[in-house]
Formats: C-alpha cells, sequence, structure tokens
C-alpha cells in the first residue's frame, strides 16, 4: 500500500512507519511547515501540510492507498488556559476537516482515511464499561474528540472508509504516561492518584501499532475503534503493577486536592477521569492483543 502519514515525528506515528516500512508500505509523511505557500523540497517521499492555514501540498495525497492522521498538539504540555484549549482542539479539527474536504474532492480518492481519536470521547464515566456504542462524554476532551472525529464526515460521504481508534493510555519507555512515570517509581516515590479507583484504559505502543495496521487493512473495521487492551485496570492496581515489576515501594498517593492545585482542569481531565474502555469491535474481528494484561505488559516493554 501507499500510505500518506501525518504526526510521523511522534511516538505513535515513528513506531507505525517504521513497521509500514518493514512490511513494504511506502510511507509518504505528511510534514508540517510554518509556512502556507512552502514550495521547498521536502525530501524523498514527502509533502508540506499547514492545517492552521489550510494548506495541503497538492502531492500529499496524490496516488495514495490510505491516509493515516496522528497529528496533533500534546494535551498534556502545559496548563490549559483557553487559549491552549483552543490549540489542541484546532490541531486536531482542522487538520483532519482539510485531509476529509481534500478526499472528498479526489476523482480516485484514497479507500480508506485513519483518523485517531481517543478515549477522553467518554469523559469520565465511574466503573460504567464503555464500548463503541457509548455516548460522548460533556467535559473539554470528549468535545474535542467528538468534533474531531466529526470532521472526517467529508471523507466518509465520498466513500471513504473512515476508522477512528479511540486511543487510551499508550505505553512504552521512551515517552507518553509511562515515560513520566518511571523516574518517581524507580525511586520509590509513586503511589496512587486520589483513591486509585479510577479506571485507566491503557494499550501498548507495539498493539497501538497493531491496531492501526489492521484499521488499514480489514475492511470490517469501520467508525469508532476503542484502541485499548482488554483488560483495563484501577489505578490502584497499575500502580501495584508498576512497581512490583521495578521492584519498589508505591505508597505515597497523590491527593486530589493535589492535582487540582498543580495541574487545574487538565490533571481532572488526564489524572482523575475514570474511563473503563472494552475493545468491543476489536474482539469481534477476532484481534490477537500482544500485551493483554498489565503486569505481562509492563515487564515486558520494560525489560529492555
Amino acid at each position: 500500500m501507499r500510505i500518506a502519514l501525518t504526526g510521523s515525528s511522534g511516538m505513535i506515528g515513528a513506531a507505525l512507519a517504521a513497521r509500514l516500512e518493514a512490511a513494504g508500505h511506502r510511507v509518504r509523511r505528511v510534514l508540517r511547515t510554518g509556512r502556507a505557500d512552502e514550495v521547498g523540497d521536502p525530501g524523498g517521499d514527502a509533502a508540506w501540510w499547514n492545517p492552521d492555514k489550510g494548506y495541503l501540498d497538492a502531492k500529499a495525497l496524490e496516488g495514495v492507498d490510505a491516509v493515516v492522521n496522528l497529528a496533533g498538539r500534546p494535551v498534556a504540555g502545559r496548563r490549559w488556559t483557553a487559549a491552549e484549549k483552543a490549540r489542541i482542539r484546532d490541531s486536531r479539527v482542522a487538520g483532519t476537516r482539510l485531509l476529509a474536504t481534500r478526499m472528498a474532492e479526489m476523482r480516485h480518492p484514497p479507500s480508506v482515511f485513519v483518523s485517531a481519536s481517543a478515549v477522553g470521547y467518554y469523559g469520565s464515566r465511574g466503573d460504567l464499561p464503555l464500548e463503541e456504542t457509548e455516548t460522548p462524554g460533556t467535559d473539554f476532551l470528549a468535545g474535542v474528540c467528538r468534533d474531531w472525529e466529526a470532521a472526517a464526515a467529508p471523507a466518509a460521504r465520498a466513500g471513504v472508509r473512515v476508522v477512528h481508534p479511540r486511543f487510551g493510555a499508550v505505553l512504552h519507555p521512551g515517552g507518553g504516561m509511562l515515560a513520566r512515570l518511571l523516574p518517581p517509581f524507580r525511586l520509590g516515590l509513586g503511589g496512587p492518584i486520589a483513591d486509585g479507583t479510577a479506571w485507566l484504559s491503557w494499550i501498548t505502543l507495539e498493539d497501538a501499532v497493531e491496531v492501526l495496521g489492521a484499521s488499514l487493512l480489514k475492511d470490517r473495521i469501520t467508525g469508532p475503534v476503542n484502541a485499548v487492551a482488554p483488560a483495563p485496570v484501577t489505578n490502584r492496581d497499575f500502580t501495584r503493577a508498576l512497581a512490583a515489576v521495578l521492584r519498589r515501594p508505591a505508597v505515597l498517593p497523590l491527593p486530589a486536592a493535589a492535582v487540582r492545585l498543580l495541574f487545574g482542569e487538565m490533571g481532572t481531565s488526564l489524572l482523575m477521569a475514570s474511563q473503563r474502555c472494552l475493545p468491543a469491535k476489536l474482539i469481534r474481528t477476532g484481534h490477537a492483543f500482544r500485551h493483554p494484561e498489565i503486569t505481562a505488559a509492563l515487564r515486558d516493554i520494560l525489560s529492555g
């Protein structure tokens, strides 16, 4: 396949590009530029875009069989001011809409558009098991995910198969949540957040890449897909598993009041939201996870 990929410099994008190329697929990296009139050659089979300015290189989607959209401003980069929240939303919605609109205008559009989303779609739902048919939440991240997915509608109306992998916490020691947790946990300074009862929906980087590959290749996979391991865990159980794998104590809790004081709305949404998501669609297609259980997963990815 010939695949156009945005977000190729991120943790998931870089791993996906490497996996696809190793399998013999051609990956066209769609790279962000600060200019809307960029004419320089980005080098190799690559193209420029700037979603903020509605700019997409004419060759970006030319002759490709599929598009994977992983672009988006990190949600945990800084405190959520009104301006930062607008940047988070626009970085996802504007880019997705630009790609989908261009596909809809093509005489022969790509056959599939895999555009990322997140389990933040559901908001914080306590102990409720969440399959893909569940309604969206009402908080900021839920609204972002809802609009992010809706922005792909022009491609779907044009007959493109659209898939929205709703990623949980992607676990890898080189980035994301796990990379931030490892230093304090290795010092024995880790512990549960608040009362530890919030559910964490997680997936290893290797399995996240496998889900994206399945989304590209399996016509049965369409619409929203919970890209999470089949066994979500509470924050307390995740803490215990990580501490056990590292052979360190984890008895220093982070109180809810401290989370709100230190991180504001971002901390409440990212650190204390409870999302017990199940990969119902993937299970129905017979998808097999390399890392279905948290302790074995952490042991495997931290053993290198």
